[in-house]
Protein backbone atom coordinates (compact mmCIF):
# COMPACT_ATOMS: atom_id res chain seq x y z
CA UNK A 1 0.00 0.00 0.00
CA UNK A 2 1.39 3.32 -0.72
CA UNK A 3 2.50 4.83 1.97
CA UNK A 4 0.24 8.27 1.39
CA UNK A 5 -2.89 6.06 1.61
CA UNK A 6 -2.04 4.44 4.97
CA UNK A 7 -1.02 8.07 6.45
CA UNK A 8 -4.35 9.30 5.15
CA UNK A 9 -5.58 6.31 6.61
CA UNK A 10 -4.34 6.76 10.02
CA UNK A 11 -5.84 10.56 9.91
CA UNK A 12 -8.92 9.54 9.12
CA UNK A 13 -9.43 6.56 11.85
CA UNK A 14 -7.35 9.30 14.50
CA UNK A 15 -9.92 12.11 13.62
CA UNK A 16 -12.52 9.62 14.33
CA UNK A 17 -11.91 8.42 16.90
CA UNK A 18 -11.54 12.29 18.76
CA UNK A 19 -14.76 13.05 17.54
CA UNK A 20 -15.77 9.70 19.28
CA UNK A 21 -13.71 10.85 22.10
CA UNK A 22 -15.82 14.76 22.06
CA UNK A 23 -18.76 12.99 21.23
CA UNK A 24 -19.06 11.08 24.38
CA UNK A 25 -17.65 13.93 26.71
CA UNK A 26 -20.70 16.06 25.05
CA UNK A 27 -22.97 12.93 26.30
CA UNK A 28 -21.34 13.30 29.33
CA UNK A 29 -21.71 16.36 29.79
CA UNK A 30 -24.96 16.82 28.59
CA UNK A 31 -26.23 13.94 31.11
CA UNK A 32 -24.52 15.18 34.16
CA UNK A 33 -25.89 18.94 33.31
CA UNK A 34 -29.48 17.22 33.22
CA UNK A 35 -29.06 15.43 36.51
CA UNK A 36 -27.96 18.88 37.73
CA UNK A 37 -30.64 20.66 36.71
CA UNK A 38 -33.47 17.67 38.45
CA UNK A 39 -31.32 17.87 41.45
CA UNK A 40 -31.22 21.73 41.86
CA UNK A 41 -34.71 21.70 40.62
CA UNK A 42 -36.21 20.70 43.84
CA UNK A 43 -34.50 23.41 45.51
CA UNK A 44 -36.70 26.77 45.80
CA UNK A 45 -33.84 29.45 46.67
CA UNK A 46 -29.89 29.00 46.11
CA UNK A 47 -28.20 31.45 47.88
CA UNK A 48 -24.23 31.99 47.84
CA UNK A 49 -22.42 33.58 51.00
CA UNK A 50 -19.49 35.54 49.40
CA UNK A 51 -16.57 37.79 50.49
CA UNK A 52 -13.81 39.13 48.52
CA UNK A 53 -11.63 38.90 51.76
CA UNK A 54 -10.73 35.86 54.08
CA UNK A 55 -11.49 36.03 57.83
CA UNK A 56 -14.23 38.50 57.61
CA UNK A 57 -16.18 35.85 59.57
CA UNK A 58 -18.18 34.77 56.24
CA UNK A 59 -18.29 30.86 57.27
CA UNK A 60 -20.01 32.54 60.49
CA UNK A 61 -22.79 34.05 58.62
CA UNK A 62 -23.50 31.24 56.36
CA UNK A 63 -24.13 28.81 59.13
CA UNK A 64 -26.12 31.57 61.24
CA UNK A 65 -28.37 32.01 58.62
CA UNK A 66 -28.81 28.64 57.99
CA UNK A 67 -29.45 27.94 61.41
CA UNK A 68 -32.20 31.45 61.53
CA UNK A 69 -34.25 30.29 58.15
CA UNK A 70 -34.14 26.59 59.66
CA UNK A 71 -35.31 27.86 62.84
CA UNK A 72 -38.51 29.41 61.12
CA UNK A 73 -39.70 26.69 60.17
CA UNK A 74 -38.06 26.23 56.24
CA UNK A 75 -35.86 23.15 54.92
CA UNK A 76 -32.45 23.93 54.69
CA UNK A 77 -29.26 22.73 53.47
CA UNK A 78 -25.71 24.44 54.42
CA UNK A 79 -22.77 23.67 51.29
CA UNK A 80 -19.65 24.41 52.48
CA UNK A 81 -16.99 24.57 48.95
CA UNK A 82 -14.26 26.09 50.73
CA UNK A 83 -11.99 23.43 49.59
CA UNK A 84 -8.92 24.60 51.28
CA UNK A 85 -10.27 26.14 54.56
CA UNK A 86 -13.29 24.21 55.43
CA UNK A 87 -15.00 25.61 58.33
CA UNK A 88 -18.34 25.02 58.59
CA UNK A 89 -18.35 21.51 60.51
CA UNK A 90 -16.54 22.87 63.15
CA UNK A 91 -18.97 25.62 63.58
CA UNK A 92 -21.91 23.54 63.48
CA UNK A 93 -19.97 20.72 66.28
CA UNK A 94 -19.73 17.80 64.09
CA UNK A 95 -16.00 16.95 64.36
CA UNK A 96 -14.97 13.97 62.64
CA UNK A 97 -18.45 13.09 60.77
CA UNK A 98 -18.35 10.76 58.19
CA UNK A 99 -21.11 10.87 55.00
CA UNK A 100 -23.05 8.42 53.76
CA UNK A 101 -24.28 6.47 50.58
CA UNK A 102 -27.47 5.84 48.96
CA UNK A 103 -26.86 3.45 45.81
CA UNK A 104 -24.88 5.90 44.13
CA UNK A 105 -25.79 9.17 46.10
CA UNK A 106 -24.28 10.64 49.14
CA UNK A 107 -26.36 11.47 51.66
CA UNK A 108 -25.92 15.22 53.73
CA UNK A 109 -24.65 14.84 57.32
CA UNK A 110 -28.11 16.03 59.45
CA UNK A 111 -27.43 18.41 61.89
CA UNK A 112 -30.52 19.66 64.04
CA UNK A 113 -32.51 20.86 60.92
CA UNK A 114 -29.95 20.83 58.56
CA UNK A 115 -28.48 18.85 55.83
CA UNK A 116 -24.52 19.35 55.47
CA UNK A 117 -22.06 18.81 53.01
CA UNK A 118 -18.40 19.62 53.63
CA UNK A 119 -15.15 17.93 51.94
CA UNK A 120 -13.87 18.47 55.87
CA UNK A 121 -15.94 14.81 56.04
CA UNK A 122 -14.11 13.19 53.49
CA UNK A 123 -10.55 14.08 54.13
CA UNK A 124 -8.90 11.67 56.52
CA UNK A 125 -7.47 14.48 59.09
CA UNK A 126 -8.21 17.71 60.08
CA UNK A 127 -4.73 18.68 59.58
CA UNK A 128 -4.72 17.35 56.03
CA UNK A 129 -4.19 19.65 53.42
CA UNK A 130 -6.22 19.62 49.70
CA UNK A 131 -3.62 20.47 47.19
CA UNK A 132 -5.64 20.72 43.89
CA UNK A 133 -5.80 22.59 40.76
CA UNK A 134 -8.49 24.14 39.64
CA UNK A 135 -9.89 21.40 37.57
CA UNK A 136 -10.65 19.05 40.10
CA UNK A 137 -12.02 21.51 42.76
CA UNK A 138 -14.64 22.10 39.88
CA UNK A 139 -15.35 18.48 39.89
CA UNK A 140 -15.55 18.01 43.53
CA UNK A 141 -18.48 21.24 43.64
CA UNK A 142 -20.13 19.29 40.69
CA UNK A 143 -20.45 16.23 42.45
CA UNK A 144 -21.73 18.44 46.01
CA UNK A 145 -24.33 19.45 43.76
CA UNK A 146 -25.50 16.86 41.72
CA UNK A 147 -24.30 13.95 43.09
CA UNK A 148 -25.69 14.75 46.92
CA UNK A 149 -29.22 13.45 47.74
CA UNK A 150 -30.46 16.88 49.07
CA UNK A 151 -33.60 16.33 48.69
CA UNK A 152 -36.13 18.99 48.30
CA UNK A 153 -34.92 21.97 50.49
CA UNK A 154 -36.31 25.63 50.54
CA UNK A 155 -33.04 27.08 50.70
CA UNK A 156 -29.68 25.97 49.87
CA UNK A 157 -27.12 28.19 51.58
CA UNK A 158 -23.82 27.93 49.77
CA UNK A 159 -20.73 28.92 51.97
CA UNK A 160 -18.31 29.77 49.00
CA UNK A 161 -14.31 30.72 49.97
CA UNK A 162 -13.02 34.26 49.85
CA UNK A 163 -12.01 35.91 46.51
CA UNK A 164 -13.36 35.61 42.83
CA UNK A 165 -11.65 32.33 42.01
CA UNK A 166 -12.58 29.08 40.83
CA UNK A 167 -14.78 27.71 43.28
CA UNK A 168 -17.09 31.10 43.58
CA UNK A 169 -17.11 31.21 39.62
CA UNK A 170 -17.77 27.57 39.32
CA UNK A 171 -20.77 27.57 42.14
CA UNK A 172 -22.29 31.01 39.98
CA UNK A 173 -21.86 28.77 36.59
CA UNK A 174 -23.18 25.56 37.86
CA UNK A 175 -26.24 27.40 39.86
CA UNK A 176 -27.60 29.39 36.84
CA UNK A 177 -30.84 30.25 38.91
CA UNK A 178 -29.17 31.29 42.01
CA UNK A 179 -31.46 33.62 44.17
CA UNK A 180 -28.59 35.84 44.98
CA UNK A 181 -25.51 36.35 46.63
CA UNK A 182 -25.15 37.52 50.07
CA UNK A 183 -21.32 39.76 50.64
CA UNK A 184 -19.63 39.77 53.94
CA UNK A 185 -17.04 42.68 55.17
CA UNK A 186 -16.13 43.88 58.07
CA UNK A 187 -16.13 47.78 58.43
CA UNK A 188 -12.15 48.60 57.46
CA UNK A 189 -11.21 50.29 53.89
CA UNK A 190 -8.44 46.89 53.86
CA UNK A 191 -11.62 44.80 53.65
CA UNK A 192 -13.75 47.12 51.72
CA UNK A 193 -11.18 47.16 48.78
CA UNK A 194 -11.17 43.62 47.90
CA UNK A 195 -15.25 43.05 49.07
CA UNK A 196 -16.35 45.70 46.29
CA UNK A 197 -14.53 43.01 43.54
CA UNK A 198 -16.78 40.77 44.75
CA UNK A 199 -20.10 43.03 44.41
CA UNK A 200 -18.60 43.91 40.48
CA UNK A 201 -18.42 40.08 40.01
CA UNK A 202 -21.42 39.33 40.76
CA UNK A 203 -22.64 42.22 38.07
CA UNK A 204 -20.81 40.49 35.87
CA UNK A 205 -22.49 37.16 36.16
CA UNK A 206 -25.58 38.78 36.44
CA UNK A 207 -26.02 37.52 40.43
CA UNK A 208 -28.28 39.47 42.35
CA UNK A 209 -26.88 40.67 45.12
CA UNK A 210 -29.00 40.35 48.12
CA UNK A 211 -27.34 42.60 50.51
CA UNK A 212 -24.06 43.72 52.30
CA UNK A 213 -23.45 42.13 55.90
CA UNK A 214 -21.15 44.04 58.25
CA UNK A 215 -19.63 41.92 60.55
CA UNK A 216 -17.29 42.73 63.69
CA UNK A 217 -19.06 45.99 63.45
CA UNK A 218 -18.19 47.55 67.49
CA UNK A 219 -17.68 45.74 70.51
CA UNK A 220 -19.76 46.59 73.15
CA UNK A 221 -18.01 46.10 76.47
CA UNK A 222 -19.64 43.32 78.37
CA UNK A 223 -18.47 45.08 81.73
CA UNK A 224 -19.40 48.58 81.02
CA UNK A 225 -21.69 48.40 78.11
CA UNK A 226 -18.90 51.32 76.20
CA UNK A 227 -18.70 50.19 71.94
CA UNK A 228 -15.56 50.44 70.97
CA UNK A 229 -15.02 50.89 67.03
CA UNK A 230 -11.62 48.23 66.72
CA UNK A 231 -12.34 47.84 63.08
CA UNK A 232 -14.33 51.04 62.21
CA UNK A 233 -18.27 50.96 61.79
CA UNK A 234 -19.97 51.66 58.99
CA UNK A 235 -17.82 50.92 56.03
CA UNK A 236 -19.98 48.41 54.60
CA UNK A 237 -23.10 50.40 54.86
CA UNK A 238 -21.56 53.04 53.05
CA UNK A 239 -19.98 50.95 50.60
CA UNK A 240 -23.42 49.64 49.56
CA UNK A 241 -24.83 52.39 49.16
CA UNK A 242 -22.04 53.33 47.17
CA UNK A 243 -22.12 50.50 45.04
CA UNK A 244 -26.02 50.23 44.63
CA UNK A 245 -26.61 47.51 46.46
CA UNK A 246 -28.54 46.72 49.82
CA UNK A 247 -27.23 46.93 53.02
CA UNK A 248 -28.92 44.10 55.58
CA UNK A 249 -27.49 44.26 58.91
CA UNK A 250 -24.41 45.02 61.49
CA UNK A 251 -22.92 42.20 63.62
CA UNK A 252 -20.98 43.39 66.79
CA UNK A 253 -18.08 41.72 67.58
CA UNK A 254 -19.30 39.04 70.26
CA UNK A 255 -17.15 36.25 72.37
CA UNK A 256 -19.94 34.60 73.10
CA UNK A 257 -20.69 34.51 69.30
CA UNK A 258 -16.50 33.27 69.20
CA UNK A 259 -17.52 30.63 71.80
CA UNK A 260 -20.14 29.15 70.16
CA UNK A 261 -18.75 28.45 67.03
CA UNK A 262 -15.51 26.69 69.18
CA UNK A 263 -18.00 24.76 70.88
CA UNK A 264 -20.81 23.97 67.62
CA UNK A 265 -23.50 25.42 69.45
CA UNK A 266 -26.38 26.93 67.26
CA UNK A 267 -25.96 30.51 68.48
CA UNK A 268 -29.16 32.12 67.41
CA UNK A 269 -30.58 29.80 69.90
CA UNK A 270 -27.83 29.82 72.77
CA UNK A 271 -28.16 34.01 73.13
CA UNK A 272 -31.24 34.77 71.40
CA UNK A 273 -31.70 38.57 72.64
CA UNK A 274 -27.99 39.11 72.21
CA UNK A 275 -27.42 42.14 69.74
CA UNK A 276 -25.21 39.30 66.98
CA UNK A 277 -28.40 37.00 67.40
CA UNK A 278 -30.69 39.78 66.75
CA UNK A 279 -28.57 40.90 63.13
CA UNK A 280 -28.33 37.25 62.08
CA UNK A 281 -32.65 36.63 62.69
CA UNK A 282 -32.77 40.18 60.87
CA UNK A 283 -30.58 38.44 57.57
CA UNK A 284 -32.73 35.79 57.34
CA UNK A 285 -36.07 38.08 57.53
CA UNK A 286 -34.54 39.79 54.56
CA UNK A 287 -34.14 36.70 52.95
CA UNK A 288 -37.37 35.34 53.74
CA UNK A 289 -38.85 38.45 52.94
CA UNK A 290 -37.50 38.78 48.97
CA UNK A 291 -40.48 38.16 46.57
CA UNK A 292 -39.84 36.85 43.28
CA UNK A 293 -38.03 33.91 44.56
CA UNK A 294 -41.27 31.53 44.74
CA UNK A 295 -41.87 30.36 41.65
CA UNK A 296 -38.54 27.88 40.40
CA UNK A 297 -39.09 28.04 36.73
CA UNK A 298 -37.16 31.59 36.05
CA UNK A 299 -36.71 31.06 32.29
CA UNK A 300 -40.35 32.02 32.04
CA UNK A 301 -40.91 36.08 31.43
CA UNK A 302 -42.27 38.14 33.73
CA UNK A 303 -45.59 39.34 32.55
CA UNK A 304 -46.60 42.70 31.95
CA UNK A 305 -49.71 41.74 33.74
CA UNK A 306 -47.52 40.85 36.94
CA UNK A 307 -47.96 44.75 38.28
CA UNK A 308 -48.95 45.36 41.86
CA UNK A 309 -52.26 46.80 42.80
CA UNK A 310 -52.22 50.54 41.97
CA UNK A 311 -52.95 51.17 45.82
CA UNK A 312 -49.41 49.70 46.50
CA UNK A 313 -47.19 51.82 44.31
CA UNK A 314 -45.44 54.72 46.02
CA UNK A 315 -43.00 55.59 43.40
CA UNK A 316 -42.49 54.81 39.81
CA UNK A 317 -39.05 54.92 37.90
CA UNK A 318 -38.82 56.17 34.34
CA UNK A 319 -36.13 55.71 32.34
CA UNK A 320 -35.43 58.95 30.25
CA UNK A 321 -33.39 60.02 26.84
CA UNK A 322 -33.86 63.65 25.90
CA UNK A 323 -36.55 64.03 28.89
CA UNK A 324 -38.98 61.78 27.83
CA UNK A 325 -39.39 57.74 27.97
CA UNK A 326 -36.58 56.06 26.50
CA UNK A 327 -37.53 53.52 23.60
CA UNK A 328 -34.88 51.38 25.13
CA UNK A 329 -34.02 50.62 28.68
CA UNK A 330 -30.32 50.38 28.86
CA UNK A 331 -29.70 53.19 26.60
CA UNK A 332 -31.44 56.04 29.56
CA UNK A 333 -29.40 59.21 30.29
CA UNK A 334 -31.69 59.56 33.29
CA UNK A 335 -34.05 58.32 35.16
CA UNK A 336 -37.24 60.12 37.35
CA UNK A 337 -38.45 58.80 40.49
CA UNK A 338 -42.05 59.89 40.74
CA UNK A 339 -43.68 59.74 43.87
CA UNK A 340 -47.42 59.07 43.91
CA UNK A 341 -50.82 58.86 45.57
CA UNK A 342 -52.97 55.88 44.84
CA UNK A 343 -55.48 57.18 46.55
CA UNK A 344 -55.79 60.52 44.46
CA UNK A 345 -54.36 59.36 41.85
CA UNK A 346 -51.74 61.90 41.52
CA UNK A 347 -48.47 63.00 41.29
CA UNK A 348 -46.87 63.92 44.36
CA UNK A 349 -43.35 64.74 43.44
CA UNK A 350 -40.42 64.06 41.45
CA UNK A 351 -37.03 63.49 41.49
CA UNK A 352 -34.14 62.94 38.66
CA UNK A 353 -31.15 61.05 38.81
CA UNK A 354 -28.55 60.56 36.68
CA UNK A 355 -28.62 56.81 35.20
CA UNK A 356 -25.30 54.79 36.95
CA UNK A 357 -22.88 53.62 34.44
CA UNK A 358 -24.44 50.18 32.39
CA UNK A 359 -23.21 46.98 34.38
CA UNK A 360 -24.81 43.76 34.03
CA UNK A 361 -27.28 43.46 36.79
CA UNK A 362 -26.74 46.50 38.33
CA UNK A 363 -30.09 48.55 37.65
CA UNK A 364 -32.53 46.49 39.77
CA UNK A 365 -30.69 46.96 43.13
CA UNK A 366 -29.70 50.24 42.50
CA UNK A 367 -33.65 51.60 41.62
CA UNK A 368 -34.48 49.14 45.16
CA UNK A 369 -32.31 51.32 47.19
CA UNK A 370 -34.18 54.77 45.65
CA UNK A 371 -37.51 52.86 46.99
CA UNK A 372 -38.77 52.44 43.53
CA UNK A 373 -41.81 50.09 43.47
CA UNK A 374 -42.73 49.87 39.39
CA UNK A 375 -40.53 50.83 36.31
CA UNK A 376 -42.33 51.49 33.26
CA UNK A 377 -40.35 51.19 30.18
CA UNK A 378 -40.49 51.14 26.44
CA UNK A 379 -38.45 47.98 25.98
CA UNK A 380 -36.70 45.83 28.27
CA UNK A 381 -35.36 42.02 27.95
CA UNK A 382 -36.50 39.07 29.95
CA UNK A 383 -33.46 38.59 32.12
CA UNK A 384 -33.88 42.40 33.17
CA UNK A 385 -37.30 42.15 33.72
CA UNK A 386 -36.60 38.65 35.98
CA UNK A 387 -33.89 40.43 37.98
CA UNK A 388 -36.51 43.37 38.69
CA UNK A 389 -38.62 40.48 40.06
CA UNK A 390 -36.44 39.14 42.43
CA UNK A 391 -35.36 42.84 43.68
CA UNK A 392 -39.58 43.29 44.11
CA UNK A 393 -40.19 45.93 41.58
CA UNK A 394 -42.13 45.03 39.06
CA UNK A 395 -42.05 46.13 35.80
CA UNK A 396 -44.53 47.51 32.96
CA UNK A 397 -42.91 47.41 29.11
CA UNK A 398 -44.05 48.34 25.62
CA UNK A 399 -45.53 52.45 27.01
CA UNK A 400 -45.03 55.22 24.66
CA UNK A 401 -42.62 57.53 24.54
CA UNK A 402 -43.83 60.78 26.58
CA UNK A 403 -42.81 62.62 29.09
CA UNK A 404 -42.61 61.30 32.80
CA UNK A 405 -45.75 62.98 34.10
CA UNK A 406 -47.62 62.00 31.31
CA UNK A 407 -46.94 58.30 31.65
CA UNK A 408 -47.21 57.93 35.27
CA UNK A 409 -50.70 59.95 35.25
CA UNK A 410 -51.59 57.27 32.51
CA UNK A 411 -50.63 54.94 34.40
CA UNK A 412 -52.88 56.02 37.55
CA UNK A 413 -55.83 56.61 35.51
CA UNK A 414 -55.98 53.48 33.65
CA UNK A 415 -55.35 54.74 30.40
CA UNK A 416 -51.73 53.90 29.65
CA UNK A 417 -51.61 52.14 25.95
CA UNK A 418 -48.76 49.75 26.21
CA UNK A 419 -47.83 47.77 23.03
CA UNK A 420 -45.19 45.35 22.04
CA UNK A 421 -42.08 44.85 24.02
CA UNK A 422 -39.47 46.76 21.85
CA UNK A 423 -35.91 45.23 23.43
CA UNK A 424 -37.14 41.71 24.18
CA UNK A 425 -33.86 39.69 23.93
Amino acid sequence: MDTREEQAKTDSSSRSSSCDRKSGLQTDESQDREVLSQRLGRISHKVLVLSGKGGVGKSTVAVRLATSLAEAGKTVGLLDVDIHGPSIPALLGLGRKTVATRGEYILPVPCRRLKVMSIGFLLPEDTSPVIWRGPMKMNVIKQFLKDVDWGPLDYLIVDCPPGTGDEPLSVAQLIDDASGAIIVTTPQELSLLDVRKSITFCKHLELPVLGVVENMSGFVCPHCGHTSDIFRQGGGEQMAGEMGVPFLARIPIDPALVLAGDEGKAFPLHLPESAAARAFNEIAQAVLARPGDQDPDRDAAVPTSAVPDKQSVKRIAIPLAGGQLAAHFGHCEEFALVDVDAQTKSIAGQTRVAAPDHQPGLLPPWLRERRADLVIAGGMGQRAQQLFEQHGIAVVVGAPSDTPESVVQAYLDGSLLTSENLCDH
